[in-house]
Formats: C-alpha cells, sequence, structure tokens
C-alpha cells in the first residue's frame, strides 16, 4: 500500500539537557505528540553542535558531554502541526522551532500476516 499526500514537519532543536518537570524536553514533547494523536515523532540526537550562544558541544568519550544537540521530528497534516505548535511554545525554553512543507510517501504492507518471511 502507498500512502501519499502533503504534510508538514515540525523540528524542534533542543539541548538533550533541556528539562520540563523532571523529564528530558524531548521526551515531553513525543509524550504531548502521541497524546495528541499525531502521526509520529522521533528524536534524533547529534554529536556535535552549537546554539544561539555559540557555545560549541561535542561528544567525548570521557567525561560524556552535558546538552548537546537534539532534535525532535513529527510529520503530520498540516493543520494537526500547527494546533500542536502551543504545547511546544509551553514546555520548550530555549530553542529552534522550524516548519517545512513535505511531501509523503509511505510504503506500507495492509496485513503483517500477509508478508513472506
Amino acid at each position: 500500500m502507498r500512502v501519499a499526500g502533503k504534510a508538514l514537519r515540525l523540528t524542534v532543536f533542543i539541548g538533550d539537557g533541556d528539562t520540563w518537570g523532571r523529564e528530558p524536553v524531548w521526551r515531553e514533547i513525543v509524550r504531548r505528540a502521541r497524546a495528541a494523536g499525531l502521526a509520529g515523532a522521533s528524536v534524533f540526537q547529534g554529536v556535535e553542535g552549537y546554539g544561539t550562544h555559540h557555545r560549541g558541544r561535542r561528544r567525548r568519550f570521557l567525561p560524556p558531554s552535558k546538552d548537546l544537540p537534539v532534535a525532535v521530528v513529527i510529520v503530520d497534516a498540516e493543520d494537526s502541526i500547527r494546533g500542536f505548535l502551543p504545547q511546544i511554545d509551553e514546555i520548550v525554553p530555549s530553542g529552534l522551532v522550524t516548519l517545512d512543507p513535505v511531501e509523503v510517501l509511505i510504503h506500507c504492507v495492509a496485513d503483517r500476516h500477509d508478508v513472506a518471511h
């Protein structure tokens, strides 16, 4: 089965040291995205980067760096993503939020039991 269409990609760039309560901000974003019924969310941790303060962060063997860059990526229909933005405003203390129009092409199997192993 192939599903295709226009969508919006929300990417939130934060530091892995950013917290919401006792949890990492990235985890709270994913939790809220799931609760909002968004199609899915992925979290990617960078190995090096810098932000608005131009302080570089890099993964080191010993000790591990604090505040490595993290990107949370969510793709869904434009109205769903735009409706979710107030949640991002509430929980992201500082970071970069981007919105990009994307074309979605998904190849998936309708029923896993139909797949030959």
